[in-house]
């Protein structure tokens, strides 16, 4: 995906090669761009991939959400795809944010899942915080012998 200079907000310049703007937009300001935390939502969602023989196994930290707020897919091509929204905390007019560093907003990531697993076998299940996603594989077959008969 490449990166584009494009406004936010109205009046800040996002600068790909800026880190500072990247994060907080072009002015300083102790709220980081709506940018910023869309890309940092994606980033924050962190994904480990393992193979064993029998599957594929992916586990996503997800802390603070329920089952209902994440969406596994398998589309089309062999993509394991996990999304889901990590909602904004409710405020009162009465109440002052001092330090915003948890992440809101949508995640997603995807992921090419190789030829040999069966897409139509994909369980999820999700504890503590941890979805688990299982991707089951195909046996190879195995080498059968043939008898030879004699004329």
């Amino acid at each position: 995906m490449a990166l584009t200079p494009f406004l936010i907000g109205g009046s800040d310049i996002f600068d790909p090669f800026n880190i500072d703007s990247l994060i907080f937009g072009s002015r300083s300001s102790d709220r980081p761009s709506s940018y910023a935390r869309d890309v940092a939502a994606v980033a924050n969602t962190q994904v480990d991939w393992k193979e064993t023989p029998e599957a594929h196994i992916f586990k996503a930290n997800l802390p603070g959400l329920s089952k209902d707020e994440v969406k596994v897919q398998v589309e089309e091509g062999r993509v394991l795809q996990i999304s889901g929204e990590r909602r904004k905390e409710e405020t009162t007019q009465a109440e002052k944010w001092h330090r915003v560093e948890r992440v809101h907003g949508s995640f997603l990531r995807r992921f090419r899942l190789p030829e040999n697993v069966k897409v139509e076998e994909v369980k999820a299940g999700m504890e503590n915080g941890v979805l688990t996603v299982t991707v089951r594989k195909m046996q190879k077959p195995s080498a059968k012998t043939i008898d030879i008969t004699c004329n």
